[in-house]
């Protein structure tokens, strides 16, 4: 079950400082909570932060190898030198790229710029070392966005003649390449070190520049967002005053991927101008995308633009069907462990990294998955926020070829034989250096809404953009109990929700209609938004999630309590069942992981037979999350995706139950508690049937009733009315009664046998 936490929690005396600086500054209580518990918590800091600037940025001669790398660049134009720029090919190395190479133009220098498809690897290689020395012979190399885990390569690079100056924001390797490096991670008096790729580029620029290099701050803006660094400190200077620029300029390469008029934001670049971008280099024409941003004419960004947006279209395509592989190969292995590793031959390396980030995030654990080539595999790692996913990967470093990335994100390549001592080794790591509650979904919340909606406190959240990474939006809670819901419009996914103090809207949201409009206490996550409609000012909220609680389940299920006089036919779900005792089921529970086993019951007061189950969560109707951690369903509907999961176990009757994700897979069921107990007393015996038979033949004209179950009581057959049902039940199986029409019908003259039943089989077997 996802957790709901406070963000931050105050001491009386915090909470008298809050006031008084919500006192002098005139926000809100609320407003300064949020970021005073993000550490703004000075009238100087808030000014500044409410108040993004260039005025703010820090000087770039403090960040370590600046000063050598202006020196040689300089001599450099001053001499002549041929110099290269050597990228990446992702968003951010593409702006990195665009923004080097127009500060070397403005400098006097005309670079070439070189750009590896994503097919050669991450970083400097020796193969794209030699095509550029046989081509171009430069003097001066310079790195943007990679190179710091490159020191071989920076030495061949310098046996062939040439100097190189590194520009680069990844974590630091063991060993730094043997040259100028310019890296806010290097000790050094730079304060922040959060930049990304072409944040350090920036700064190379406004080095070389001054403030003629602030012209470029949209394409740091777009990097920034696009490689997820925190936007905190000097990058959310960098990405205020890139907005500043991309919302005023016109006929700039990325205009035509946004809506004429459109305000943008940091969350307009992270959904619509950094995957276009992004889809270049995963398509395998990174340079597509650096030519876009270097463009002039109109019909060369015209013409780049719409190979870009097709790319994108192809890319999701293509990550959708690698997504649904993955997924089918977790529901054949299942995923009993702390980290998720997979790899196919058949996948692409270009989005294996964006769909490791879809499977981090749904299976709350960090994912790697890697394409198999040749002896190698290839791959790219994500984590959990609460998980170091390099310090993991540093931890087994012995048996990996090579890796490098951040605390969030990486790419490793281990050898085909290394694959499952990997796989073992990093699960240990977690096990050994984590907590299981980093494991468990969280959501932070900033307060929770208990009167009507402040619209004051409400725009001052807008005042606090860009959110981003490392300074996410804020979200609150609603403790509510039955909600009004409705879908926005018919057939839509999209839910409308009426709670107490805000209106609400729930976006992909039917599935949880029913947890929404039960009395089950919950409550319900969201975030604030305020819209205009015709001249109207709105505040509304977003749902992110809802969260109800253990002690809730209790209000759920008072309508599908038990009726003995429905006669259930064979079990609904459509997968394998095997029988165990409640003594094995009471065994499983116990000895049950942490994760991949789902106990399902159709009947809350079920739960109360079993011991052991109060160590796990309790989902009513649908999952609460979907990181396959083991848990109860109860009452699950239909459209719940289960197929994740290795090991089910039904704790009672499953006949009401229809759950197309458990297709061809086998669970367990507990016949002691399987509701199906009143058929011990039922009668197989062909006499006592055949004996009902013969009246039901002679009286078929006058039985009442339109269904078996209404014959069994409205008609007296000399037995108990659910004998009657069995038995009529029976004869409809065997094609010798019917009910169409509204009355019985009886066929004489069929021959048959009653084990052709399934429900008398059903009954049988369980003498």
């Amino acid at each position: 079950m996802k957790k709901i936490l406070p963000e931050c929690e105050f001491s009386p005396e915090q909470l008298n400082t809050i006031r008084a600086l919500a006192s002098r500054t005139g926000l809100c209580p609320e407003t300064v909570g949020i970021l005073y518990g993000r550490g703004i918590d000075s009238d100087d800091k808030i000014k500044k932060f409410l108040h993004p600037s260039k005025e703010h940025f820090l000087s770039p001669f403090l960040m370590n190898g600046m000063r050598e790398a202006v020196s040689l660049i300089t001599r450099a134009r001053d001499e002549g030198w041929q110099v290269v720029v050597y990228g990446d090919y992702d968003a951010d190395g593409i702006c990195a790229s665009t923004i080097m190479r127009g500060v070397l133009e403005d400098f006097g220098i005309d670079p070439v710029v070189y750009v590896p498809e994503r097919t050669s690897g991450y970083g400097l290689g020796t193969a794209a070392i030699d095509a550029i020395f046989e081509e171009y012979f430069p003097q001066l190399f310079i790195t943007v966005d990679c190179g710091i885990s490159n020191a071989e390569e920076v030495e061949y690079i310098k046996e062939q003649g040439a100097e190189v100056i590194v520009t680069d924001h990844h974590e630091l390797p063991a060993v730094l390449p043997g040259c100028v490096c310019v890296n806010p991670k290097i000790a050094d008096g730079y304060p922040y070190d959060n930049l990304c790729g072409a944040g350090v580029a920036f700064k190379v620029g406004c080095a070389l520049l001054g403030k003629e290099a602030y012209k470029y701050l949209d394409f740091a803006a777009i990097a920034t967002v696009a490689d997820s660094v925190p936007l905190t400190g000097e990058n959310r200077d960098i990405v205020a005053e890139g907005l500043k620029i991309i919302n005023s300029a016109k006929g700039k390469p990325y205009s035509s991927f946004l809506k004429p008029g459109e305000n943008v934001t940091a969350q307009t670049i992270a959904f619509s101008i950094a995957p276009k971008i992004n889809a270049a280099g995963r398509m395998g024409d990174a340079n597509a995308a650096l030519n876009l941003f270097c463009a002039k004419d109109e019909k060369t960004i015209f013409d780049l633009s719409v190979k870009l947006t097709a790319y994108n279209a192809e890319r999701q395509k293509c990550c959708d069907e690698l997504y649904a592989s993955a997924k089918a190969q977790l529901s054949r292995q299942g995923a009993p462990d702390r980290i998720i590793m997979l790899r196919d031959e058949s996948w692409n390396t270009g989005f294996v990294g964006i769909v490791a980030a879809r499977l981090c995030e749904e299976y709350a654990r960090p994912a790697l998955l890697f394409v198999k080539n040749g002896d190698m595999l290839k791959g790219s790692a994500r984590s959990v926020e609460s998980v170091n996913i390099f310090e993991a990967l540093k931890a087994c470093g012995h048996l990996i070829s090579e890796f490098g990335g951040h605390s969030q994100a990486a790419g490793v390549n281990v050898t085909d034989e290394n694959f499952e001592a990997l796989k073992e080794a990093l699960n240990n790591y977690l096990n050994e250096h984590y907590p299981v509650g980093a494991f468990t979904p969280t959501l932070y919340v900033s307060g929770e809404l208990t009167s009507q909606v402040s619209a004051k406190f409400a725009h001052e959240l807008e005042m606090l953009e860009p959110f981003g990474v490392g300074f996410k939006r804020p979200l609150f809670c609603l403790s509510v109990g039955s909600c009004q819901v409705r879908p926005v419009k018919f057939r839509s996914p999209h839910l409308s929700v009426k709670s107490p103090y805000i209106e609400l809207m729930y976006f992909n949201g039917s599935q949880y209609s029913r947890i929404l409009s039960s009395e089950v206490p919950k409550k319900l996550v969201f975030e604030y938004n305020v819209s205009t409609f015709k001249g109207r000012e709105y505040v509304k909220g977003f749902v992110r999630d809802v969260v109800y609680f253990r002690e809730s389940a209790a209000f759920a299920l008072p309508e599908i309590a038990s009726n003995d006089l429905e006669l259930a036919s064979l079990p609904a779900v459509n997968c394998r069942l095997r029988a165990i005792t409640a003594e094995e089921g009471e065994e499983l529970i116990k000895n049950c992981g942490y994760y991949d086993t789902i106990f399902i019951a159709c009947n809350y007061s079920t739960l109360a037979k079993y011991k052991g189950l109060e160590r796990f969560d309790i989902n009513l109707f649908t999952l609460s999350n979907k990181n396959i951690s083991s848990c109860v369903l109860v009452s699950p509907q239909a459209d719940c995706d289960l197929s994740g999961y290795s090991h089910i176990v039904f704790l009672d009757n499953p006949s009401r139950v229809t759950l197309p994700s458990l297709e061809g897979k086998e669970a367990l069921i507990c016949p002691d508690y399987d509701g199906f107990s009143f058929m011990d007393e039922l009668s197989c015996v062909r006499e006592d049937l055949l004996k009902i038979f013969k009246i039901l033949s002679a009286n078929s004209g006058n039985i009442e009733g339109a269904s078996a179950v209404e014959a069994s009581v409205k008609n007296n057959f000399g037995v108990p009315a659910i004998q009657a049902q069995f038995a009529l039940r029976v004869f409809e199986q065997l094609s010798l009664v019917s009910f169409e029409g509204g009355k019985l019908t009886v066929y004489r003259g069929i021959k048959t046998d009653l084990s052709n039943s399934d429900l008398y089989n059903m009954v049988k077997n369980r003498r």
